[in-house]
């Protein structure tokens, strides 16, 4: 499988219930005066962003939030980029959900996490 196809079957698999995926792609375009812009979220950051739900302790009042979830998708034989760790790192320590996946039983497993 391409890593579009990866992609689209963990999208397809994992945007249910009370989790939402979608495709974040990031890059530059010159606009029509030439100038460049950036579009996406960050640089290095995941090819899927959304949320999954969670329902906090008690000790936490109860309440059901969003969690942040970012997760880069590669083909089995693809490489993470220095800035793709340390987007996974820095989404981690802030209390998201991130991390690499190679296929759908990947992403559900850092799902669950």
């Amino acid at each position: 499988m391409t890593e579009t196809e990866i992609l689209q079957a963990i999208r397809l698999a994992l945007s249910s219930g009370p989790r939402r995926l979608y495709r974040n792609n990031t890059g530059k375009l010159a606009d029509p005066t030439g100038r460049w812009v950036n579009f996406g979220l960050a640089v290095g950051s995941g090819d899927l962003i959304g949320w999954r739900m969670l329902t906090v302790t008690p000790a936490m009042v109860g309440k059901t939030i969003a969690q942040f979830v970012s997760l880069e998708v590669k083909t089995p034989k693809g490489r993470m980029r220095r800035e793709q760790l340390l987007w996974v790192d820095v989404v981690k320590a802030a209390g998201g959900c991130a991390g690499v996946a190679h296929n759908v039983e990947e992403a559900e497993r850092i799902l669950r996490e």
